[in-house]
């Protein structure tokens, strides 16, 4: 059973794994326990050159050096039938990736079966916390499983393939749907929560889509209130459908691509302090731009690979950003010069790419840009592997202080601690 909060920290190099646990001692000692879910996609595995035995190598090493003594997992993030094998063995954690399948056929019959299924919430459908009632007809649930039926059935197919290796209750099964086109309505979460009971499918966390913009490693863009009604919403339907369908009662909402998402955790804070809800957030590639900003910190070859890393990734803008185009938004036109980067010194570096907007020289597309470009890393080889060696004193300094003072303390303790 997974805990009531949990965070999802992913590591491109698998060298952070310590400096990121002791971000999580730090909250234990501030009397909140938030276990640790290390997630790598394939995408990553394979730019990278690692395999999933790496991820867990590096989980287990970290839970023995920092002798930690809560849960922790390992996460085979965004996987489906064609990529979930090479996870197996190692991860425990299973986020399977759904939004490809939004709006696939369904069988007719299974379609049918299904709205038969729910005949019962036609009508008017209660739901404590939500603002209004529902308005629930046949047509709207026909639409619903047309829509998102396959996924659920997708969804299924992949738990019973883990299940039929791992066994039943042996590993966490996050269903994601925050890359389909646009959100999910209440409604549409609450049938989906309905398909999935029926799917067998001991669903423990959630990835909604949110209204706004999820953008790799800066803040959330759109308008916080609409999250904030959409957020209360997804709780207050979660919260109903355990009650009413067979599902796991640690049931939780998920928000990935979350790092970074400064505007919007006073707003998750107290809707968790309100509701005593759990929560999973996944925070991406923030550990990988605390090394960036560790090695120019550092001064010297630490700040000339920086550079590098950076000018290459310069050069190599649609390679690199291909893969990410749904979830970065860059105007070139904003990128500095990598004749200019050359010229800057450490504190240059470190303001423009440091997630600080007081730092003036803070730059949003720059930021985005290395964000992306750990593939250049990744081809440095052994030259990167040891110049992370070299500057560990300043790196993980970094790494512990960007998870604990700009993500847990505002989200899962609040600012003020309380």
């Amino acid at each position: 059973m997974l805990e009531k909060y949990s965070i999802g920290i992913g590591d491109r190099f698998g060298r952070e794994g310590a400096a990121q646990l002791r971000a999580l001692q730090q909250a234990e000692k501030a009397g909140v326990t938030v276990v640790p879910v290390w997630n790598k996609s394939n995408r990553e595995h394979t730019i990278i050159g690692t395999v999933p035995e790496d991820t867990r190598q590096e989980a287990d090493e970290a839970v023995r050096a920092c002798k930690w003594q809560a849960s922790y997992y390992v996460d085979a993030d965004h996987i489906g039938l064609a990529t979930v094998d090479r996870f197996i063995t190692a991860s425990n954690f299973f986020t399977i990736d759904v939004a490809d399948a939004i709006g696939k056929r369904v069988a007719s019959n299974a379609l049918a079966s299904f709205v038969a299924a729910m005949a019962f919430y036609e009508g008017t459908l209660q739901i404590p916390a939500l603002p209004a009632p529902l308005v629930v007809t046949k047509e709207m649930i026909g639409a619903i499983g047309g829509k998102y039926l396959h996924a659920v059935q997708d969804a299924g197919a992949v738990y019973r393939h883990v299940a039929g290796r791992k066994g039943v209750g042996q590993f966490i099964p996050e269903i994601s749907f925050d890359e389909a086109d646009e959100p999910q309505t209440p409604v549409e979460l609450f049938f989906i929560l309905a398909a999935i009971a029926r799917e067998g499918i001991p669903l423990q966390t959630i990835a909604p889509k949110f209204t706004g913009a999820f953008l790799k490693g800066i803040d959330y863009v759109g308008e916080v209130s609409c999250f904030e009604r959409e957020f209360n919403d997804d709780l207050a339907v979660i919260a109903h459908a355990v009650t009413v369908f067979p599902l796991p009662k640690n049931l939780k909402l998920s928000v990935h691509t979350g790092s970074d998402k400064f505007a919007l955790y006073p707003v998750i804070h107290r809707a968790l302090k309100r509701t005593n809800a759990g929560l999973h957030l996944k925070t991406a590639g923030t550990t990988w731009l605390e090394e960036v900003i560790g090695l120019a910190a550092a001064g010297g070859d630490g700040l000339k690979a920086a550079k590098e890393i950076y000018a290459a990734s310069f050069k190599r803008y649609d390679e690199l950003c291909g893969p990410y185009l749904s979830v970065i938004d860059i105007d070139r036109a904003q990128l500095p010069l990598p004749a200019a980067v050359n010229a800057w010194d450490s504190q240059d570096y470190v303001h423009a790419l440091q997630h600080d907007r007081s730092l003036g020289e803070f730059n949003i597309h720059f930021r985005q840009l290395v964000h992306v470009g750990y593939k250049v890393a990744a081809e440095m080889g052994k030259r990167f592997q040891g110049l992370l060696g070299e500057c560990r004193s300043t790196i993980e300094a970094n790494v512990t202080k960007n998870i604990f003072e700009r993500h847990i303390r505002p989200l899962f303790i609040g600012v003020s601690g309380k």
